[in-house]
């Protein structure tokens, strides 16, 4: 996802070290001018427009990669999306599944259809882009907190089938961070987005750019595991206790 927020900051700073980059995007006229932009600096850029929930398009996009492009060393899970502040009993169910789409599914099966290409290379670095909401709930977190808290666990588990290989796996948890993330999450909303920052301090979209690019250039013997990002003055909640009268 290199459209909007972290993807579109980490776009902008691979492209500075001269990567050679495949940028996603189900928004095709954001990522068509992305790709021309890029592309006029003098950058490599491939641009594939699909949804991360139209599997069809995921393997075939995996597929078809020209020959130049196939041999991918870094593949970052940025795709992602919440959908709505509901708590459980209101949510609407298909924004559940949505988020279950895009951040589970999506993400599962273009880790799969890298990783072989990775495997018999010898070398790669699966980095996916997970959420403090994976490790610590919070009212209307929900199916997105779940969602995150599978893609830490995830990325757990590679590690350990891939302990075998030189791959690497890292898995960086921002906490809050002011992107389009959260109109999506307001459904275009820009005024109640705006509120969830107001008074605070926040993460910016080229911090997590700039953490993804130190975990992919550590030496090739270390693995950064987890990177867990929250700005000054946010810290996990105490526990919710309801208490009668």
């Amino acid at each position: 996802g290199a459209t909007s927020g972290f993807g579109l900051a980490m776009a902008h700073r691979f492209a500075k070290d001269k990567a050679r980059l495949i940028l996603t995007g189900r928004r095709a006229e954001r990522l068509e001018a992305l790709v021309r932009e890029l592309g006029d600096a003098g950058a490599s850029v491939l641009g594939l427009a699909f949804d991360m929930r139209d599997h069809a398009a995921l393997s075939g996009a995996v597929a078809d990669l020209p020959e130049a492009f196939q041999a991918i060393d870094v593949l970052v899970n940025n795709a992602g999306l919440a959908l709505g502040l509901e708590g459980a009993p209101e949510a609407d169910l298909s924004d559940w599944e949505a988020m279950i789409d895009t951040n589970v599914k999506g993400l599962v099966r273009l880790t799969r259809a890298v990783l072989p290409g990775m495997v018999e290379r010898g070398r790669g670095h699966i980095v996916n882009i997970g959420s403090i909401a994976g490790s610590y709930a919070y009212p209307g977190g929900n199916v997105y907190g779940a969602t995150k808290a599978f893609v830490e666990q995830f990325s757990r588990n590679l590690l350990c089938d891939l302990v075998r290989t030189p791959l690497r796996v890292t898995n960086i948890e921002p906490g809050l961070a002011e992107t389009e993330f959260s109109v999506v999450r307001c459904k275009g909303d820009e005024a109640q987005a705006r509120k969830i920052y107001e008074g605070a301090a926040f993460i910016h979209a080229e911090d997590i750019a700039e953490a993804v690019r130190w975990a992919i250039q550590q030496p090739a013997h270390i693995n950064i595991n987890r990177i867990e990002i929250m700005p000054v003055g946010q810290a996990a909640g105490a526990l919710a206790i309801h208490r009668k009268g």
